[in-house]
């Protein structure tokens, strides 16, 4: 039986649990979680938290743009990322491999095929694929999405089923019910013109989108066809639950 492919998108708040140092009882939950589901899904992982994972490391100062001390914080922190994974997934029995791609790279079709070959590859050979933007020579997930637009542009590519993203709330609330200070979770949409107009445009604080940069990425991947669910990340065994539609989150069909 051909196993379903999901794109699991986690954010910073999810890795960190709202702290300023990525968990590593969060990664574990993670990986626990996807040797699981392995009989019956495989997993791409769209992840940000590199410049959060260099934060507990050192503390950069320099006189230029802050976008550059923020690009070598990536720098610095995408291996301590990487060997966190690594180390709590091989417990599991999981293998990993890193990717870092660009913006840039899906505009070319050459570099196309070759992502979708490569992690096509992995795939094929139990090796789950960790992708970051490559922050050294793009800004793009810095300034705009924490890396929601990369990782529905790479379901699309990638023919996922699924699009997940893990962000820190329990998926999209109504306007209404924010106002009043109690949440009410939007639990499935059909037209996304809609759903602009319950969000606001805050962001969380150490991701760089918000729900409008998730509703953008739903719109790629609703655009191929993809359905995406935005799940509260923050939660232990929120893949599973969200899978077995015991937990609140929103869904957003395609």
């Amino acid at each position: 039986m051909k196993k379903k492919r999901i794109l699991l998108k986690i954010g910073s708040n999810t890795l960190t649990k709202e702290t300023n140092q990525i968990s590593r009882g969060k990664v574990e939950d993670i990986g626990r979680q996807i040797a699981q589901l392995s009989n019956e899904y495989e997993f791409i992982i769209v992840s940000s938290g590199a410049i959060a994972a260099a934060k507990q490391f050192v503390k950069l100062e320099h006189p230029g743009p802050e976008i550059n001390v923020k690009q070598a914080l990536a720098a610095i922190g995408q291996p301590h990322l990487m060997r966190i994974f690594q180390e709590n997934f091989r417990e599991l029995g999981l293998l990993t491999s890193q990717c870092l791609l660009s913006y840039s790279d899906f505009e070319n079709a050459n570099s196309k095929v070759n992502i979708k070959n490569t992690i096509n590859v992995l795939v094929a050979n139990n090796f789950i694929p960790i992708i970051n933007e490559n922050d050294t020579v793009a800004t793009d997930e810095i300034k705009f999405g924490d890396n929601d637009k990369l990782a529905a542009l790479t379901a699309a590519l990638l023919d996922a089923d699924l699009l997940l993203i893990a962000t820190n709330t329990n998926g999209i609330y109504t306007k209404e019910s924010l106002e009043n200070n109690r949440p009410k979770t939007i639990e499935a949409v059909n037209n996304l013109q809609n759903l602009v107009k319950e969000i606001d445009n805050g962001k969380s604080s150490h991701g760089t989108g918000g729900m409008q940069s998730k509703i953008e990425a739903a719109t790629i991947a609703k655009n191929a066809g993809i359905e995406t669910w935005i799940v509260n990340g923050l939660n232990e065994n929120f893949i599973q639950d969200s899978l077995q539609n015991s937990t609140n989150y929103t869904k957003i069909k395609s």
